[in-house]
């Protein structure tokens, strides 16, 4: 019944609720309502946001947000509306200790009379790792109702079920950890279970860095393809930054109709006989007599000046 993202990222804030945006727009069930939303500012405050109805959308709308665009460390945990106040209580934070996020019910009291939530942040107060911190919570009282994410202030993540949740039949999780990312997702209750964690995960990436992310772009119309040295290629005005023409191998480009992408994604951008970028957005042309007089679809073609992806 409940949905927790984190993410250690320059944006985090927004990245994670881009995930949870993701997750509610093919999931169904458990969300949608109420979202609470903790960061770890780099001047080490901790700031606490919350709706209670609207999910990720009415998080988005919310005018606080902005302030936390430069928070590297931001977990959330979300689910239907109207959950008990303050909101904090299901994504608790501390400088000298860290980030908790989860699913379930983690801001319960155990049997010791604290939540679990609450006894991994001592822990990793106390300087125990992620992993150590959910143990400590967890793993003596397997009929707990909760799953930990645990980060701690240099963005070191774990996550793990109580014994009990882990058998569920519907839940999901995720744990990326990449050179400046790491992204950590456990769900219930919100179908199809199988691909939302990863679908959350693809998301935070897309808006991290998204793949389709240009510096130039221009019309394929009117553009021909020449023979050269390259396979396929762009070529710039080396002054103007505008297309020239396609270089592409095969003589079927020549032929009086043909259809096709003459560069596709990746390919090198040419200008002065220099690799200037590479396509990003390729356009489906139709051909005749080796220029370009139509496309199918949209005709503009993008390019970055970054490294092929």
């Amino acid at each position: 019944m409940t949905i927790g993202i984190a993410v250690k990222a320059p944006g985090a804030a927004r990245a994670a609720l881009a995930g949870l945006e993701a997750v509610e727009a093919v999931g169904r069930g458990a969300i949608g309502g109420f979202v609470s939303l903790t960061v770890l500012a780099p001047d080490g405050a901790v700031h606490d946001l919350g709706v209670q109805r609207g999910g990720a959308r009415a998080m988005l709308a919310e005018p606080q947000l902005a302030a936390l665009a430069e928070a590297r460390l931001a977990v959330l945990m979300s689910s239907a509306p109207d959950r008990p106040e303050p909101l904090s209580q299901f994504t608790p934070g501390a400088a000298d200790a860290g980030l908790m996020t989860g699913h379930r019910l983690p801001n319960m009291p155990g049997l010791n009379g604290t939540p679990p939530n609450l006894v991994a942040l001592q822990a990793l107060r106390e300087g125990l790792s992620p992993a150590q911190a959910i143990d400590r919570a967890l793993a003596d009282a397997p009929d707990l109702d909760a799953g930990l994410i645990a980060m701690t202030p240099s963005g070191e993540l774990a996550i793990g079920n109580s014994a009990s949740v882990a058998e569920r039949p519907d839940i999901g999780e995720a744990l990326v950890v990449e050179p400046g990312l790491s992204i950590a997702v456990l769900h219930n209750s919100i179908l199809p279970h199988e691909a939302l964690a990863d679908l959350a995960v693809s998301a935070i990436h897309d808006t991290l860095a998204p793949l389709d992310a240009w510096s130039g772009s221009g019309s394929a119309i009117g553009l021909s393809v020449r023979p050269g040295p390259r396979k396929r290629a762009l070529l710039l005005d080396a002054d103007r930054g505008t297309p020239l023409g396609f270089e592409a191998e095969g003589e079927e480009w020549r032929r009086p109709e043909w259809e096709g992408c003459p560069v596709r994604r990746g390919d090198p951008v040419i200008a002065a006989e220099q690799v200037v970028g590479y396509v990003v957005q390729e356009a489906y042309c139709i051909l005749r007599g080796g220029t370009v007089t139509q496309a199918r679809g949209d005709h503009h073609l993008t390019w970055t000046r970054s490294e092929a992806t």
